[in-house]
């Protein structure tokens, strides 16, 4: 995202600095994952969901009840997805720009960086669903879980079609696809039109005018975009996480899921919630994914710059 057009030989530094980003995002902010998954599927209904009174109180619950184990639940799963989906995200996002700019001899509009972001969305979510099923079931097991525990990442892949087969790894696809590419569209657009903006604003007041946005933004510029473009797309597009996940939960010990479909979500949440259903679990989402945006995007810009400084080294 250094340019509106990124040239081929630059597709691999993209994706590893998408793939960098992810990994130190997630570690950073695992905990309120944890939190908002709980709190996205407790819909007051179940006895097998603890209930907690607000963010903090979750992460003291779980830091006393379940300890370290319980606040990094299901880590090896959200590391994995994080890391792939970021990679393929900036991989499939930059491929969709040179496409749309025609090898960069044109300049992109909104309306196709919308499409770019919207493309790498859909592509990364078809690649990535049977991770994030996993890691919701795992942030899900708790003490009061009545149905054997998952001890890991690939057991629990094998269980899962062992027990609901190889479809199941692709419950909650269709929120999912909805999710990915309205939220990746409006973060990723915005993001490009305020970075737009900034660098007008800033190459204009600066002596040098290099004209080059590599040298006019700053990681302090890159935190400030990543986060209000964050906002603006957790916001529009947040009713779609919850359907996902409260479709991505294990089904009772007989087999029976919670719910049947996303239209089923959908009727159950507004029957028995309200709109605040839709919402639920929305606090710790913002706590997480606002400062882990700027992380993700100052860590990105950074290693871009770096992987391109040792390039021309070479």
């Amino acid at each position: 995202m250094t340019s509106s057009a990124s040239p081929p030989q630059w597709q691999w530094e993209t994706a590893t600095a998408g793939a960098v980003a992810g990994l130190a995002t997630v570690a950073a902010m695992h905990p309120l994952d944890v939190v908002r998954t709980r709190f996205q599927v407790n819909d007051g209904r179940v006895s097998n969901l603890p209930t907690y009174k607000n963010t903090a109180n979750a992460i003291f619950t779980i830091a006393r009840l379940e300890e370290l184990r319980g606040l990094y639940a299901g880590f090896s799963p959200a590391v994995i997805g994080s890391t792939v989906s970021w990679g393929l995200y900036f991989f499939f996002y930059g491929r969709a720009k040179q496409r749309y700019s025609k090898n960069g001899d044109e300049k992109l509009s909104p309306a196709l960086h919308l499409a770019s972001a919207a493309e790498a969305g859909a592509l990364v979510s078809l690649c990535t669903n049977p991770i994030w099923l996993v890691k919701t079931r795992m942030q899900l097991q708790t003490p009061l879980h009545q149905t054997r525990p998952y001890s890991g990442f690939y057991d629990a892949l094998r269980t899962i079609i062992r027990e609901e087969g190889c479809a199941a790894l692709y419950k909650g696809l269709v929120p999912s696809l909805f999710l990915q590419v309205s939220h990746g569209a409006i973060q990723f657009t915005a993001y490009e039109e305020l970075r737009k903006i900034i660098v007008d604003f800033k190459s204009k007041k600066s002596t040098s005018n290099s004209g080059s946005s590599d040298s006019v933004l700053n990681s302090l510029d890159y935190a400030a975009l990543g986060a209000s473009s964050k906002v603006s797309a957790i916001l529009l597009s947040y009713p779609f996480q919850v359907i996902r996940s409260r479709l991505q939960q294990r089904p009772s010990s007989e087999g029976i899921p919670r719910y049947i479909d996303s239209w089923h979500v959908v009727r159950e949440t507004a029957r028995f919630e309200g709109i605040r259903g839709f919402y639920k679990g929305i606090t710790p989402n913002l706590l997480k994914n606002v400062p882990a945006a700027s992380i993700t995007f100052i860590v990105y810009e950074n290693v871009l710059k770096f992987l391109k400084l040792a390039k021309r080294n070479e």
